[in-house]
């Protein structure tokens, strides 16, 4: 598969490091942007390169030449005007199939080839990777359907109330047969508003959603984090190709005020101290998955949709806050009977209902997750039981510390009790158990 480098842009939001190169060669780390994204296109054996150049582009060729250096096989495109985002794959010659189009002011490592198989599963016409990010309010939203079809687009200027933290990273998968739907002699064109915005309606658009590091070098703030990533090898070991950490939080009573079963969104309302506790699990590189037993489905209280709906107002409040989750895992059986409007195919007896480790199990499917370096953190003792069943070490959460002793004679040695989610992150990081 052939891969096309974005590699135009002038980078006037980042000009203070370096003013005189284009933005892809800003140094990071001891290393061009372009030579981080290219060294992970190696690994991932797509060596057949294109970079398409504009400004300041002659000092791309000079560094990378015909790619034999780096292991691969560089051509490139120049722009003598500007094409927009999308213009200069009219342009390009020799363009069949599928390819992967990625922008050239982003570092990422990511399993390539995961996102590929996804890709030609969908039989997309394109497939875009899409992650929750820490400013979510100032990113266009990608909103998807169950089976990761992208359904709408939220762009920054669009209305938004609710929502789901995905937003396109800036790397894709396009098929030639996209492009052939689309008018002939276009020249300048935006890639996200004229191409694929409009084609959302042939049902062929998806989003490949991952938890792998994926940031834009748009401002110096990011440059200075991304650096520091990569010293600490937070960024390598994001590769879903690796084993991953996380940890797992329950949702009421830990993320959100406990008022019994919550069924709308007006009544969700973060805790105190919780955006900012969720906030230090994503700057330390452990994935923050939520695993929240959802009765209401089967007792008819809320609909799957309403339930959504309220996981979004969460997704919204934390993204405020800078804060994401990587991903929900609910369970909307209950098995016990006797609810007026209770759904009978949800009244089983499952596998993900915690204690029950199901839905812990599945998290560690999806993202490759060790769980012997992962936690189980919860305000519930079927947190603790269900965090021990999946191999996690678990963490019970109660300002009521005279319940220790008690806890440990009845979990082990080995369970962590704190005031609450914060108190418990804070102590990581404290200790080091985090990566900082």
């Amino acid at each position: 598969m052939k891969t096309l480098i974005m590699a135009g842009g002038k980078g006037t939001r980042v000009s203070s490091i370096a003013s005189d190169i284009p933005k892809p060669m800003i140094p990071i780390a001891g290393k061009p942007i372009l030579e981080h994204q290219i060294s992970c296109l190696t690994r991932n054996h797509l060596k057949d390169i294109v970079i398409i150049v504009g400004h300041l582009g002659q000092q791309i060729k000079d560094y990378f030449g015909d790619g034999s250096r780096f292991g691969c096989t560089i051509s490139y495109y120049t722009e003598t005007e500007p094409l927009g985002t999308a213009g200069a794959l009219f342009k390009i010659e020799d363009l069949a199939g599928d390819f992967l189009l990625i922008n050239g002011d982003i570092i990422f490592d990511v399993d390539l080839n995961r996102l590929i198989a996804f890709h030609q599963e969908k039989k997309a016409l394109a497939t875009l990777v899409v992650h929750p990010n820490s400013h979510p309010y100032d990113s266009a939203i990608i909103i998807t359907d169950a089976e990761e079809r992208v359904k709408d687009w939220l762009n920054k200027e669009d209305p938004r109330q609710y929502y789901k933290n995905l937003v396109n990273s800036g790397i894709h998968i396009l098929s030639m047969e996209l492009l052939d739907k689309l008018l002939p002699g276009m020249e300048k064109v935006d890639l996200d508003r004229e191409i694929l915005k409009p084609l959302i309606k042939t049902n062929r658009i998806f989003a490949y959603t991952t938890p792998e590091y994926i940031k834009d070098m748009g401002t110096v703030e990011r440059y200075i984090q991304v650096s520091g990533d990569i010293e600490n090898g937070m960024v390598s070991r994001r590769n879903l190709s690796c084993l991953q950490r996380a940890v797992f939080i329950d949702r009421d009573g830990t993320i959100n005020q406990l008022r019994g079963f919550i069924t709308r969104t007006e009544d969700f309302e973060l805790l105190e101290g919780a955006a900012e506790a969720v906030r230090s699990v994503n700057k330390a590189g452990y994935l923050a998955i939520v695993i929240t037993n959802q009765p209401i489905i089967a007792r008819g209280e809320a609909t799957i949709e309403e339930l959504e709906l309220i996981h979004q107002k969460m997704e919204t409040e934390l993204g405020k806050e800078g804060a994401f989750v990587n991903d929900i895992f609910y369970c909307p059986h209950h098995p016990e009977r006797g609810f007026p409007g209770e759904r009978p195919a949800y009244k089983i007896d499952c596998d993900c209902r915690k204690p029950k480790p199901g839905l812990i199990f599945r998290a560690a499917k999806k993202y490759h997750i060790d769980l012997s370096q992962s936690y189980m953190a919860g305000d519930d003792e079927r947190d603790i039981q269900a965090g021990i069943a999946a191999g996690c070490r678990p963490v019970f959460l109660t300002p009521e510390y005279e319940t220790e002793n008690k806890l440990r004679e009845k979990y082990g040695r080995n369970l962590l009790i704190f005031k609450n989610l914060k108190e418990f992150t804070g102590s990581m990081v404290k200790n080091n158990e985090v990566d900082r």
